[in-house]
C-alpha cells in the first residue's frame, strides 16, 4: 500500500482481518476512486485482485450509504465461490445471501440480506417479479462484464445495468472483466472510471513448444528433455517433478476424457500415500453423491484414482465441484479441461498447457478461438501464494506455426467486445419485460430505454429504434402487449409470459398447442414434444446413425398436440431433433438408465440433467398457460412434473417424496413391496436396511422422516440414534 494513502477504517478492518499488510499496484489505483463511490471498470488479468476490490467497496458503501449489495456472476459455481467469500463480511453484521434458483420464482425472502449474490438470469427474474428491495440496491457489482459480448448471456446482463441505471441513478456500478481491448466503451456507457492493467501478483510467462524447446515471450528458451513422439506428457511431468499442479486445455469433451486416461499413467507416480488416501475419500464423495454411476462416472473415478481428472459441462455439477476441490486441496495434480473451466472459478495452476487454438464450428469447420479464449485460459497459469511464475504453453507441429502462434495470441491484443442485444430474439423478451413490469408504457419510453444501453452506445439509433419497433410489433400481433391511446399495457398472457421468464415465442408456440383439440391418445410424449419444440430448448444434434427417431414418430404421430411437418419440407429435420430430444425426456421418467441414457444419445449425464432442469422449468410454466387455456391438462401436467424432476414412472411418486429416496432408492423399495410411504411404516431398520442400495443411513433416515427415531429394532438403533 502506498505510505500516503490512508484507507477507512472499515476497509482496513478487513484487510487486517485477511492478514493482508499491502494492496497490489491495480487495487490501490481502484480502490480510491471506488470508495469515493464512482462507477469503475476494473480491467485486469486473472488472479490480479478484482474480487477484494469489490468486496471492500460493498461495505465501505453500504456503511456510508445504506442499502443493499447485489453481486452479478455467469455461472453458479461462481456464485457459490463468491457467496463463501463473502460471508467473512457477516463480522461486519451483514447478512449475504444466495439464489441462483427457479427462475419463475420471486424468492422474497432474499429481502433480509444485505448483499445477495445471483446470476444475471436470476437478476433479470427479480426485476420482471418487482421485488420490492431491489430498489434499494446502492451498489452493483457485475463480475465477467466482457461477457456483454457473449450471445446467451450477453443481453441479459446489458439489460440488467441499464435498468438499475434507470430506477436508481445513484446505484455505484463496480465492474470487473478480464483485460479487454475496448474497456474504455464499457466505463464511459457506465459513466465511470476505467482501471486497467496488465500486472499480476504471479510473473505469467507465455511460450510455444516446438521440437525439443519452449520459447518464450520474454526471449528466453527451455529444453525439453526425455522428449519422445508425445510431447504433451513429457510437459505434465517435467512439471509434477516440481511440485506443480497443471490445466490442460482441448477443444472437445472426448479430448479431455482420452487424455486424462493417458496422463493418469504419468501422474500417478508422483502421488504419496496420503494423497492416496485422499484421493479415495474425494472418490467416496462422488459416489455418495450419484446412486447412477454411468460410463462416464466410472471414467472419471479412474482417473481420480491416479490424481488426474478430465472437466466438461457432460459431467454432473457435483463430479465437476469434486473435481475442483480436489484440485484446490492439490491431490488431484492435473485436469484436462475444456474451455468452460477457463471462465468458471478459480483454479491456477503452475503450468497450463493450451493443446487446441482451433475448434470445430457446425457452420464453419475449424476455426480458430478468439484471443481473449487464450487469454482466459494463459491467465489461469501461476499459483499466488504458491508459485514465483506460471507457465501458459501452447503446442506447434512446425517453426511456422510456433511464429503465427506468438503473432496471433500471444503478442496480440484481444478482441474488442461488442454487444449482442440486436437480435430479435432478445429484442422482444427484454421488451416484453420492460411493458409487463410497466418500466415503459409508451414506444418513446421503450425508446429511451434501448437508448441507454450498450447496443446503444455502439450503434446507430435510428437502426436500434427500428429493430425495437419489430419486437413490439411482434408482441401486438400476438397479443403479449396491447396499445390504447398510445399507452402500452401487457395482456394476462404477456404478464404471466414475462413473470416464467420464458421466451414469448415459446410461450406463443405452448399456447397455440393447448389450445388444439386433444389426441385420442394424450401422453406424457405429448407434452415433452410440445417444450422441446419451442426455442428455450436446444435441441440434441442429429446424427446420420439416429435413424430409429423418425421410426419411433411414425409409432407416436397419433399422440402430438402439434402436428409434424411433412417430410419434404425443410423444417422436418429440426422436428426431428425435437423428437430426440423429447424422447430423451422420455427415456428418463421411464427410468431408464442414465448409463443406457449416454451411450444412446451419446450426451454426458451434466446434458441429461441439464435438460431435465429446463424441462421441469417450460412444464411449469406450461402447466400455468393451461390453467387459462385448457385447464383439463393440469392433472396430467403435475404428475408429469414430478415425474421429469424424479426421472421416474408414475407409481414411484410415492416413495419420492422421501429425503433421499431418487429414482433408483426408490424402485428397490418397490421391488421389495413398499409401495407407499405407509409400507414402510413398523418396518424393522435392519430389513430396510439390506435392500440394496439403501444400507444402514438411508434406512434410518427413512425412520427419522416417519417420526420412529424412538423405535428400537435392534442393537443397531443405538448407533443410529445415540442416547
Amino acid at each position: 500500500m502506498c505510505s500516503d494513502q490512508v484507507l477507512p477504517s472499515d476497509v482496513q478492518k478487513i484487510l487486517d482481518l485477511q492478514g493482508i499488510s499491502s494492496l497490489y499496484p491495480p487495487q490501490e489505483e481502484a480502490l480510491p476512486i471506488a470508495l469515493k463511490g464512482e462507477n469503475v471498470v476494473v480491467s485486469i488479468p486473472t488472479a490480479a485482485g478484482k474480487s477484494l476490490i469489490a468486496y471492500l467497496t460493498i461495505v465501505h458503501r453500504l456503511r456510508e450509504v445504506g442499502g443493499k449489495a447485489l453481486y452479478i456472476v455467469p455461472l453458479r459455481a461462481l456464485a457459490r465461490e463468491k457467496f463463501e467469500d463473502l460471508r467473512l463480511l457477516s463480522s461486519f453484521g451483514l447478512k449475504v445471501g444466495i439464489t441462483t434458483g427457479e427462475l419463475d420464482e420471486s424468492n422474497p425472502h432474499l429481502g433480509r440480506y444485505n448483499v445477495i449474490v445471483c446470476t444475471s438470469e436470476k437478476a433479470d427474474s427479480l426485476i420482471r417479479h418487482g421485488i420490492s428491495w431491489l430498489k434499494k440496491i446502492s451498489i452493483l457489482v457485475v463480475d465477467e462484464i466482457h461477457l456483454i459480448h457473449d450471445a446467451s448471456r450477453g443481453p441479459t446482463l446489458e439489460v440488467i445495468i441499464a435498468r438499475f441505471k434507470a430506477m436508481n441513478p445513484s446505484t455505484q456500478v463496480i465492474a470487473l472483466s478480464a483485460t479487454i481491448k475496448n474497456a474504455v466503451e464499457l466505463a464511459d456507457w457506465l459513466d465511470g472510471r476505467l482501471v486497467q492493467s496488465e500486472w499480476r501478483p504471479v510473473r505469467l510467462r507465455e511460450g510455444v513448444f516446438y521440437r525439443d524447446h519452449i520459447k518464450f515471450d520474454d526471449c528466453s528458451k527451455k529444453s525439453v528433455s526425455k522428449l519422445g513422439n508425445q510431447p504433451l506428457p513429457v510437459l505434465v511431468e517435467e512439471s509434477l517433478a516440481d511440485n506443480g499442479q497443471i490445466l490442460v486445455f482441448v477443444n472437445n469433451r472426448r479430448s479431455t476424457v482420452s487424455l486424462a486416461q493417458q496422463l493418469g499413467f504419468v501422474v500417478f507416480q508422483y502421488l504419496n500415500d496420503d494423497e492416496k488416501k485422499l484421493l479415495k475419500e474425494i472418490i467416496g464423495q462422488i459416489k455418495r453423491d450419484h446412486a447412477e454411476i454411468t460410463s462416464v462416472g466410472r471414467k472419471l473415478l479412474s482417473c481420480v484414482e491416479q490424481g488426474v481428472a478430465f472437466h466438461n459441462a457432460g459431467l454432473s455439477s457435483n463430479q465437476r465441484r469434486s473435481v475442483e476441490q480436489g484440485f484446490k486441496q492439490r491431490v488431484i495434480k492435473c485436469i484436462v479441461a475444456t474451455p468452460t473451466l477457463a471462465a468458471g472459478v478459480n483454479i491456477p495452476a503452475r503450468r497450463v498447457i493450451i493443446r487446441d487454438l482451433w475448434r470445430y464450428d457446425a457452420n464453419f469447420g475449424m476455426t480458430p478461438i478468439p484471443i481473449l479464449e487464450y487469454k482466459q485460459q494463459a491467465g489461469r497459469a501461476g499459483r499466488p501464494q504458491y508459485d514465483t511464475e506460471g507457465e501458459a504453453i501452447t503446442l506447434a507441429k512446425s517453426r511456422q506455426k510456433q511464429d503465427e502462434i506468438f503473432y496471433n495470441y500471444i503478442l496480440a491484443d484481444t478482441e474488442p467486445i461488442h454487444s449482442k442485444l440486436g437480435n430479435q430474439a432478445a429484442l422482444r423478451i427484454h421488451t416484453l419485460a420492460a411493458v409487463a413490469t410497466d418500466f415503459a408504457t409508451n414506444k418513446d419510453e421503450l425508446h429511451r430505454f434501448f437508448d441507454s444501453t450498450f447496443y446503444a452506445y455502439q450503434v446507430d439509433s435510428s437502426l436500434l429504434h427500428q429493430e425495437v419497433d419489430n419486437a413490439l410489433e411482434f408482441l401486438l400481433k400476438h397479443e403479449f402487449i396491447k396499445e390504447e391511446n398510445k399507452v402500452l399495457f401487457s395482456t394476462l398472457f404477456g404478464s404471466r409470459t414475462s413473470s416464467l421468464y420464458i421466451d414469448p415465442l415459446s410461450a406463443l408456440h405452448i399456447k397455440q398447442a393447448l389450445e388444439q383439440p386433444p389426441p385420442d391418445n394424450l401422453t406424457a410424449l405429448s407434452f415433452l414434444h410440445i417444450i422441446c419444440s419451442t426455442p428455450d430448448i436446444i435441441s440434441l444434434y442429429l446424427r446420420g446413425s439416429d435413424t430409429w427417431v423418425e421410426e419411433h414418430v411414425e409409432h407416436k404421430r397419433k399422440t402430438f398436440l402439434i402436428h409434424p411437418p411433412n417430410p419434404s419440407d425443410n423444417e422436418y429435420e429440426w422436428f426431428l431433433s425435437d423428437m430426440k430430444t423429447a424422447f430423451l425426456l422420455n427415456d428418463w421418467i421411464e427410468e431408464t438408465t442414465e448409463d443406457a441414457m449416454v451411450s444412446k444419445f451419446n450426451i454426458g449425464p451434466g446434458d441429461i440433467h441439464n435438460l431435465v432442469e429446463t424441462a421441469q422449468w417450460l412444464l411449469r410454466a406450461t402447466r400455468e398457460f393451461a390453467r387459462s387455456y385448457n385447464y383439463t391438462y393440469l392433472p396430467m401436467l403435475n404428475d408429469l412434473i414430478l415425474r421429469v424432476i424424479n426421472g421416474c414412472k408414475p407409481e414411484l411418486l410415492n416413495l419420492i417424496s422421501l429425503r433421499g429416496i431418487g429414482r433408483v432408492r426408490a424402485r428397490a423399495l418397490y421391488k421389495e413391496g413398499f409401495h407407499t410411504v405407509n409400507d414402510l411404516r413398523t418396518v424393522p431398520i435392519e430389513r430396510l436396511a439390506e435392500i440394496k442400495t439403501i444400507g444402514k443411513t438411508i434406512a434410518a433416515s427413512i425412520k427419522k422422516q416417519l417420526g420412529e427415531t424412538e423405535m428400537k429394532t435392534n442393537k443397531d438403533l443405538d448407533e443410529f440414534y445415540p442416547r
